[in-house]
This record gives structure tokens, C-alpha cells and sequence, in this order.
């Protein structure tokens, strides 16, 4: 096995990469990132067309590549049309960043069987289906491949209104060292980011307790940002992670450290 020089790590040059809710938000981001570290991107989204392709805008005014692909990745259909989109633009498919998903709040008592379902849907249903497909075409490509999937520190750590989340977000981590655990044979890596609150516009007045709670048990003392995930992403598709599967990075400044009694 060839050991890459430290300062190749994080270099993504013919790389192709599928991050899926990237046309808004953390997903965007991470598009973002992995652009400037040299792969070509294809930025998923289901209803944020002109988010994604701003993005795509973006990443091209830098000298880098990019699609954009309207998917429901909660749909078999979708998901293997998002696939080969993929490798019809770009030959191939290396990475997959499986970021989709909804976060909406609602009491146990009063959660409708709709929003748990969707809620299912969108953040462990649709890690499953990515991961799936694009490991069958990383398999049939015979180069191996990494897949990360964002899961959450509220997969560990229950929170009040997010039965749904927290429960999806618990199946995702499973989901990350089983897969890791069946794919691993095939030069295939799963693993895992679970990010603490991000920063987002006008969190700070849409939810300012949560905020201040936040910064008050974190011991780095701020809130997440988006390139901070995507750095998180980066090592674990990179060859620095080269002997890292199944993994669950925690990406939380420190919030899970807190004592909790």
C-alpha cells in the first residue's frame, strides 16, 4: 500500500462526490468545501433549486466542477437516477455525503403519524437508500469509496420535541458501523459525523434559549459552523481516514463532554 504525502491528504483532484440537501444550509457547505479541496460535486436537492444552483454557480466561478440533480433521496427511483446523473457527467462516483433531512418539533403526545414517518424518511431511510446505490456502483467500479453520513449528537443524547429525529438519528449510527461492517470487503468506508447546533442565519433570535444553553455547556464556547462539518466530512472520505470505518466523529465543541450528573 502506497502512503499518500501529508500534504496530498485532503486533496480531492478526480474525485467525484454526491452530497445529498446540499442546496441550502450545512449541505451547501460541505459541497462548497469539497470543491476547494478539488473533487467535482454533485449538489443534490429537492426543493431548494435556487440554492443549488448558486452553488454550482460558485464552485464553476472557481475553476471547479459541478451539477446540480433534484432528487427525493427518500426515493429508490430518485436515488438511482441521482446515481447515474452522476456517473453519466462524470464517469464515476467516489464519495457520497448522505446530509438529507428535515428536523421539524413535536411532543411525543402529540406527534402526528405523518411527521414521524416523514421525519424517517428523510434522515435514516434515505441514508439507507444512498448508501446502498452508490456502494453497488462503487462496487462495480472496483475502486472502493467512502461514504459519511451526518447523523447528530441528539442520535446519542435525547432532546425535548425530537422523539422522531433523535430516533432516526440513533438508526443512522447503527446503520453507519453495519454498513461499515458488510462494505468494508469491498474497499468501501462508512462513517459517521454527528455535528452539536450549528450556526445558522437568525438562530440567535429564532431560538435564543437553546442558543444560550448551548454556549454555556460547550467548552469551546461557540457554535458549530458549516465548514467545520465539512472538514469533519473531508478527513473521513480523505486517505487520512485510510484505516477509519465505522467511525462516529463527534463535531460538538466539546458539548458531550458535559457531566450529566
Amino acid at each position: 500500500m502506497t502512503i499518500p504525502n501529508p500534504k496530498e491528504l485532503l486533496n480531492f483532484n478526480g474525485q467525484v462526490v454526491i452530497v445529498t440537501g446540499s442546496g441550502s444550509g450545512l449541505g451547501m457547505g460541505i459541497a462548497t468545501r469539497f470543491a476547494q479541496a478539488g473533487a467535482a460535486v454533485v449538489v443534490n436537492y429537492l426543493n431548494s433549486a435556487a440554492g443549488a444552483h448558486s452553488v454550482v454557480e460558485e464552485i464553476e466561478g472557481q475553476g471547479g466542477q459541478a451539477i446540480a440533480v433534484q432528487a427525493d433521496v427518500s426515493q429508490k427511483q430518485d436515488v438511482e437516477r441521482l446515481v447515474e446523473q452522476t456517473v453519466a457527467q462524470f464517469g464515476q462516483l467516489n464519495i457520497i455525503v448522505n446530509n438529507a433531512g428535515i428536523y421539524p418539533r413535536s411532543t411525543v403526545l402529540e406527534m402526528a403519524e405523518d411527521e414521524w414517518d416523514a421525519v424517517i424518511n428523510a434522515n435514516l431511510r434515505s441514508t439507507f437508500l444512498c448508501t446502498q446505490i452508490a456502494a453497488k456502483q462503487m462496487i462495480a467500479q472496483g475502486r472502493g469509496g467512502a461514504i459519511v453520513n451526518i447523523s447528530s449528537i441528539e442520535g446519542e443524547n435525547p432532546a425535548p420535541m425530537h422523539s422522531h429525529y433523535n430516533a432516526a438519528k440513533g438508526g443512522v449510527g447503527m446503520h453507519t458501523q453495519a454498513a461499515a461492517y458488510e462494505l468494508g470487503p469491498h474497499g468501501i468506508r462508512v462513517n459517521a459525523v454527528s455535528p452539536g447546533l450549528i450556526w445558522r442565519e437568525g438562530i440567535e433570535q429564532s431560538w435564543p434559549e437553546g442558543v444560550e444553553r448551548f454556549l454555556k455547556a460547550a467548552p469551546l464556547g461557540r457554535l458549530g459552523m458549516a465548514d467545520d462539518i465539512a472538514d469533519a466530512c473531508l478527513f473521513l472520505a480523505s486517505a487520512g481516514a485510510r484505516w477509519i470505518t465505522g467511525a462516529n466523529l463527534r463535531v460538538d465543541g466539546g458539548v458531550m463532554t458535559k457531566q450529566i450528573f
